[in-house]
């Protein structure tokens, strides 16, 4: 499936010459999935960024959440004196930003100085396994599904009350509810149009079941692209909802009702468009041996992998029994209750990951489910029975409960690294390490609840 640029650089000469644009969004993606960049004077961008890219400090791949610069990443230190990167604009990428008058914005990817590529970096721990795939004869096709809880309180109320008692946007269960939508539908109304201003296809929204939860849901397409896009609406959704008023989050789990998903909708085509995945001839499933294979590798490396899937300690407080967030590593036909369902059928077949988050990077998220499917194709793992019942009462393998867990999975993993190198593996298990360190020097309401009086 070939990119085509939401807008072209002839379009954006076009327009700022007229005055329409004065300002364009150079942007990447950093470790935690959030944009990072510099807004720059359009003129600026044509004489000089178009051509040679700008730079930025490494740091933005070495830092907290909090952007606190902290230890342990051999890229970037005190030490190697915190230099510039290149951030070399994407011009496929390049889009409207409608909520922002007179703005235009595109993704860069990452390169150090002399050219070379920066590995760590989300966006090309993606493009290495989408090349290995390519290299096979195919191609994935991704659709991510994020949910998402909306407040009647700004962001700015919200950090006052130290978010605490925050009113929700619907104040009962409207899942799929008509009513329940239409109370904010002006604020849903706004992303979906602004986000097909910004080149997004959406499809729908729909209400969940938490409190003041929601979903907007986009036509799938490439992998690169569906993450690019997925990035892009995640950050223009919370800055719609600020310019309405509203405060949304993300994150995987904000209280103890049902937690926020980015399910993950990821099959394999060739090249050519060849259906690679299905097989009519397979009446049950509808799957090739290919295919099998292909989700047999999902489960072979789930565990090892999570780490990509749950980025933060707070990811693992959604895999709760009867909560649809899995615990169990199983496959099933449409069924919800196991970590992967399989969906749909001919060109529609597609395995659904129902394992990762609203905090979830998507970039390292579907190079981790393409390496896995690639793994089951090359070595032709058999696949197990598809699971029939609940899968929460299985008795199969868990999903990793802790981001500890996941953390020494990733680095115990052999395949793990020999698959995304060792630049990659020690980069991302010192962010593991980093946010488990300073929840471990944290002091939380929960304990002062437990301790202050009656200990």
């Amino acid at each position: 499936m070939s990119r085509v640029p939401v807008l072209t650089v002839e379009q954006l000469t076009s327009d700022i010459s007229a005055g329409t644009v004065d300002t364009v969004l150079v942007m990447i993606t950093d470790m935690q999935g959030r944009l990072q960049g510099k807004r720059l004077h359009a003129d600026y961008f044509l004489d000089t960024v178009l051509g040679h890219g700008t730079e930025g400090c490494n740091y933005l791949l070495a830092v907290d959440v909090d952007m606190n610069t902290v230890g342990g990443y051999a890229m970037s230190s005190w030490e190697r004196g915190y230099g510039d990167f290149v951030m070399k604009p994407d011009l496929a990428t390049l889009r409207r930003v409608p909520w922002q008058e007179g703005t235009v914005a595109l993704l860069a990817d990452l390169q150090w100085q002399d050219g070379s590529d920066i590995v760590a970096s989300p966006r090309q721990i993606l493009r290495r396994q989408l090349d290995r795939l390519s290299a096979q004869g195919m191609l994935a096709l991704v659709g991510t599904e994020l949910e998402f809880i909306v407040f009647t309180d700004t962001y700015e109320q919200a950090w006052t009350k130290a978010y605490r008692d925050l009113t929700p946007a619907n104040q009962y269960n409207v899942d799929y509810s008509m009513l329940g939508t239409a109370r904010i539908e002006p604020l849903l109304r706004r992303i979906r149009n602004d986000m097909t201003g910004a080149g997004l296809t959406v499809e729908s929204a729909k209400g969940e079941c938490n409190l003041g939860q929601h979903e907007i849901a986009f036509k799938y397409t490439d992998a690169l692209g569906t993450c690019d896009n997925h990035v892009i609406y995640k950050n223009g959704a919370k800055e719609i909802a600020a310019l309405e008023g509203y405060a949304l989050t993300f994150m995987a789990k904000f209280n103890e009702r049902e937690g926020n998903s980015c399910h993950i909708h990821l099959s394999f085509r060739g090249t050519d468009g060849a259906l690679v995945m299905a097989d009519d001839a397979d009446v049950e499933f509808g799957m090739s041996d290919l295919g099998r294979a292909f989700v047999a590798g999902q489960l072979a490396h789930m565990r090892e992998l999570t780490l990509l899937f749950a980025p933060n300690i707070n990811s693992y407080k959604r895999y709760v029994a009867g909560s649809f967030a899995p615990t169990a590593i199983k496959w099933g036909r449409d069924n919800r209750t196991c970590a992967f369902r399989l969906v749909g059928h001919g060109p529609g077949l597609r395995l659904e990951n129902r394992v990762p988050g609203g905090d979830v990077n998507p970039y390292l998220a579907v190079a981790g489910m393409v390496a896995s499917g690639l793994d089951g194709i090359e070595r032709g793992l058999p696949l197990e029975p598809a699971f029939g019942g609940n899968a929460y009462d299985s008795g199969a393998d868990r999903v990793p409960d802790s981001l500890a867990e996941a953390l020494r999975l990733w680095e115990g993993s052999d395949w793990v690294r020999e698959t995304f190198g060792p630049d990659v593996v020690a980069h991302y298990a010192n962010m593991a390490r980093v946010e488990l360190d300073a929840f471990g020097r944290s002091i939380t309401d929960w304990e002062r609840f437990r301790s202050f009086e009656r200990m």
